[in-house]
């Protein structure tokens, strides 16, 4: 059955816009959970734009939410993964100027660490993801770096989706790393940018075990409750 991972990170932004302690954090990572999603995306940044440290550690600490932290291969970012050890990692490209994650990581041209990095996280016993374009290159560098999942940036499907552009090329590139990647013993994961066309259209690629939105679950969820958006996407992709 194919997982819900639930992104969060903009239900701080909002308490952060404010300079309060409302809306908490926590208090969403429960109730998606309780919703039905699968699991909590948190994404603790260099610039701390929307979750913080103390979200990472109260977060990580109740043990009834399974957390996927995405973090940089800033140094003291990983330590403080590697303290507070969540349930599983996803490894991602970082620019400070960026208004959301723009593509996959360079794993050409950060490779060594990255295999060094997901060593550290196999020895906590943490599942480690790879957030990736979608290309063989990166499928097969991943394997190469002990990686146990990919996710595949989703991004420009789905911004091609939403202006009724020709899709079909970028969805076979999917498809074709999906089923690669599945060959070589890699998990498949899918997340950036999804809303319900795109992640239906996705979900008919059955290589991909999980889906992991944020920005629009949160933005739907304003008017149509977040219990109702969460039972609407885990009836799209299952």
């Amino acid at each position: 059955m194919t997982r819900l991972g639930v992104n969060i990170d903009h239900i701080a932004t909002i308490r952060n816009a404010r300079g309060s302690t409302h809306p908490d954090p926590l208090v969403a990572a429960k109730s998606v959970i309780k919703f039905g999603a699968n699991s909590v995306t948190i994404h603790l940044r260099e610039d701390r734009r929307h979750i913080r440290d103390n979200d990472v550690i109260k977060i990580c600490k109740n043990k009834k939410i399974p957390v996927n932290l995405e973090i940089s291969l800033n140094n003291r970012i990983l330590k403080i993964a590697l303290k507070n050890k969540p349930n599983f990692i996803c490894l991602v490209p970082e620019n400070r100027k960026e208004i959301t994650t723009e593509g996959g990581l360079n794993l050409f041209k950060y490779k060594n660490k990255v295999k060094q990095i997901i060593l550290k996280f196999k020895i906590k016993k943490i599942r480690t993801s790879i957030f990736i374009d979608p290309n063989v290159k990166d499928v097969l560098m991943a394997s190469d770096v002990k990686a146990d999942c990919i996710e595949l940036h989703t991004g420009k499907i789905s911004n091609l989706i939403k202006q009724k552009k020709p899709y079909v090329h970028e969805l076979k590139k999917i498809k074709k790393c999906c089923i690669l990647a599945k060959k070589i013993g890699l998990e498949v994961h899918a997340g950036h940018g999804l809303d319900y066309k795109t992640s239906k259209i996705l979900s008919k690629i059955k290589e991909i075990e999980e889906f992991n939105i944020g920005h629009f679950i949160i933005g739907e969820s304003i008017f149509y409750g977040l219990k109702n958006i969460i039972k609407k996407f885990k009836r799209i992709i299952y």
